[in-house]
């Protein structure tokens, strides 16, 4: 069994291995010739105080002992096996594709979008024309939301299975083996691409399917069992297992799950703007003003705070980063962030939200699923006018929100399309605005410099997660009323980001794998 020994040391010290190794093998009380390997197991930034250390877990396999190296994925040729549909090809739906193979079974992809190449077309024809593509966008397509507004892969849900395995199958498929060893691991936006186009190629390799511009346009149910699928209108297929993955702003699927008598539920969610300051100021904040050490990364801030009964929080905050238009609909507008693999842009972003549930709104129907979601679009659509109709969104400086104040001028803003001088105040609703006032002077006091008429906020910030929620069996996985059909992911309400989505697609693919065993 190996040994884990914690060590803190300084930035500039992290290339140095053999300091490293010195250092752990002197807290261990052990020598080099009483190791057969060794290894940085995780990294993280300690910048509470001055001065900032680096916080590392050092693993080491005594010399009687040997360090057992499994291969993460293992695949097998599915090309005759068991057919499984899987709806979608974000994470989970890829992830599920990918843990289908290894457990021999043939999955079947069914996307609406395009792939992820030939997504960034539309992605430039929002950001410089204002049209949306309401099938190919930052939303729909290959990888998912994630793949193109910015692959965090950090979770706080240990609980919901094997996030080592998920990130191991991204260094597999060309990650940096880094994301296995940092505390806060991040791919980018221009990395994940050819990784995403990598799991694809295995899929169709080992024998499995995976169809672009192929939309899910009906289910039928027999007998309370999933029996037959619709894609684009006119092709049917007969499944019996079914994964319904497919991310949290597919409102179709939503409305066609009820016009269909397919119980869903209102779902808790957050919403608000999204906050963009200068990089460097956040690593002043953050790193005590000492910002010219080439061995700290952009700093990022993680905020939250009770605000009249409600949570408010920072969320996906991305360093050095771009705020994207993430729209999914033309008479809507949406903000989100991501960040490249260096993190290098001038801008950190965040979204700061507040955590609303279907009884805090105000068109609250006990028995309406869609209560949040309405509340949602409505947001949405707001904005979109307020702003002029194109895909720009309001905007407004930090102090001046907080003063009701319209700001009369912007400093640059990493949002192509363009921001419009509003009152946010007037835009979003109070129950919204008068909460994002008090947490922005509660933040100032946390963060000594973050509060500043510097920063820009853009809104709305509003697809954090998803507003339904399809019920599903805790033991099988399946809807709580048909067999066959597995929600999965952010889009049916079992996950929070790109690697609890990824583990969520592999537990659903094991729960059909254990069907089919058990006969």
């Amino acid at each position: 069994m190996s040994l884990l020994i914690q060590i803190q040391i300084l930035p500039r010290q992290q290339e140095d291995e053999n300091y490293i190794l010195d250092v752990a093998l002197e807290k261990a009380k052990l020598r080099r010739g009483d190791l057969s390997d060794w290894r940085i197991r995780k990294r993280s930034i300690d910048a509470r105080r001055k001065p900032i250390k680096i916080n590392l877990q050092i693993e080491f396999w005594l010399k009687d002992e040997e360090r057992e190296i499994i291969p993460p994925f293992i695949p097998k040729q599915v090309s005759n096996a068991r057919k499984i549909a899987i709806i979608g090809a974000g994470p989970a739906g890829l992830y599920a594709a990918l843990r289908a193979i290894e457990a021999g079974l043939k999955p079947i992809v069914f996307e609406r979008g395009k792939d992820v190449r030939s997504r960034r077309r539309d992605l430039a024809a929002i950001n410089k024309d204002h049209i949306v593509n309401p099938e190919s966008n930052y939303c729909f397509g290959e990888g998912g939301a994630g793949t193109y507004s910015d692959g965090k892969l950090y979770t706080r849900s240990k609980k919901r299975g094997n996030v080592l395995k998920a990130l191991e199958w991204f260094v597999h498929f060309g990650a940096d083996p880094d994301i296995l060893v940092d505390a806060h691991p991040h791919i980018g936006t221009n990395k994940l691409p050819a990784i995403i186009q990598a799991m694809r190629e295995a899929i169709i390799e080992a024998g499995g399917e995976v169809h672009f511009d192929s939309k899910l346009t009906d289910i039928k149910i027999s007998e309370g069992s999933i029996s037959e699928i619709s894609i684009n209108q006119t092709s049917v297929y007969k499944f019996k297992d079914v994964i319904l993955a497919t991310g949290h702003s597919a409102r179709d699927i939503f409305y066609l799950l009820h016009n269909r008598n397919i119980k869903l539920e209102a779902k808790p969610f957050a919403i608000g703007v999204r906050i963009e300051h200068q990089q460097e100021l956040i690593d002043t904040i953050q790193y005590h003003g000492y910002t010219d050490n080439p061995y700290l990364p952009p700093a990022s801030y993680a905020l939250v705070e009770q605000v009249d009964g409600l949570g408010v929080y920072s969320f996906c905050m991305c360093p050095g980063g771009i705020i994207a238009p993430c729209a999914t609909e033309q008479e809507e507008v949406v903000t989100n962030g991501w960040s490249p693999s260096k993190r290098n842009n001038p801008y950190a972003n965040s979204g700061i939200v507040v955590s609303v549930a279907p009884k805090d709104l105000p068109n609250y129907e006990p028995n309406d699923p869609f209560v949040c979601l309405n509340f949602q679009k409505e947001v949405e659509k707001k904005c979109w006018e307020a702003a002029g109709k194109t895909q720009r969104v309001p905007a407004q400086r930090m102090v001046d929100f907080v003063n009701g104040e319209i700001s009369d001028s912007f400093p640059k803003t990493s949002y192509q399309p363009g921001i419009v001088s509003v009152d946010l105040n007037v835009v979003l609703p109070k129950l919204i605005s008068k909460r994002l006032k008090k947490v922005f002077v509660a933040f100032g006091r946390k963060m000594k410099g973050y509060y500043t008429n510097d920063a820009v906020l853009h809104a709305p910030e509003s697809r954090t997660s998803s507003p339904v929620l399809i019920p599903r069996n805790p033991e099988t996985l399946e809807h709580i009323d048909i067999k066959g059909l597995y929600p999965c992911g952010e889009g049916a309400g079992y996950a929070g980001g790109i690697i609890s989505a990824a583990i969520d697609g592999i537990n659903c693919m094991d729960a059909i794998a254990l069907k089919y065993q058990s006969k």
